[in-house]
């Protein structure tokens, strides 16, 4: 999995607490923005994240690309609507080799049953090739390709959605994949603004686990870990 942050606002903290402080005050943005010592850019801060203000966070927005991921995981990913989202295109790609696959470690750590992926994928990427080589349209062979299909996305997606996607990804409880997706966007987006995403991560960072009885029973070190 490679995961590469290709941009975000500059200043994202800054531009957050403008647009906050702009609520309550007779000047605009512009001045505003000039006038905020990082002093008063973490005193915004803090109030925004205490009351819960989070409008705010929308002005300030990440772009990610990622690669060597599986469509298990995206059709999972773009479950997160408040974002924008570009796929490479199994409609248009033809593939002319068979494309890279994601293999679960349960299913690799396992001889025989390792075997069996394999002996499935090449059959269904055999029947692939042949169908394509017959003249079928690579937008109707494609129906064969498994969710293991390795893909990539261009994501964007701002502050306040990436807080809740590491909230319910970063989650012991989430699946493998888009955990390890979650964890390396949080590494990527936490230097570039440390205040903002402290306390990013699964909801047991911040509170208790919000997952009830389901827990996982084994909670994320606090905040001040970080």
């Amino acid at each position: 999995m490679e995961v590469t942050l290709l941009y975000h606002t500059p200043d994202p903290e800054r531009a957050v607490a403008t647009a906050a402080r702009l609520c309550y005050a007779p000047v605009g943005g512009k001045e505003l923005m000039e006038g905020l010592t990082q002093e008063k850019i973490e005193k915004v801060l803090s109030t925004i994240m205490r009351s819960g203000h989070f409008s705010t966070l929308e002005h300030a927005s990440y772009t990610f690309s990622i690669e060597g991921v599986s469509r298990a995981l995206t059709h999972q990913l773009v479950r997160h609507r408040v974002a924008s989202y570009n796929q490479q295109s199994q409609r248009y790609v033809k593939f002319k080799e068979a494309p890279s696959i994601i293999k679960p470690e349960t299913i690799a750590e396992n001889p025989e049953f390792s075997e069996l992926f394999d002996e499935t994928v090449d059959a269904i990427w055999q029947a692939y090739d042949k169908l394509v080589q017959a003249g079928i349209p690579a937008e109707d062979a494609r129906y064969l390709l498994p969710n293991a299909c390795e893909t990539k996305i261009v994501v964007t997606m701002n502050i306040r959605e990436l807080l809740h996607f590491f909230e319910v990804r970063c989650c012991n409880r989430a699946q493998w994949e888009i955990r390890e997706l979650a964890w390396k966007m949080l590494e990527l987006v936490r230097p570039t603004a440390p205040f903002i995403f402290r306390q990013a991560g699964p909801g047991c960072v911040k509170a208790g686990c919000p997952e009830g009885k389901m827990t996982c029973g084994t909670p994320y070190p606090k905040a001040e870990a970080y």
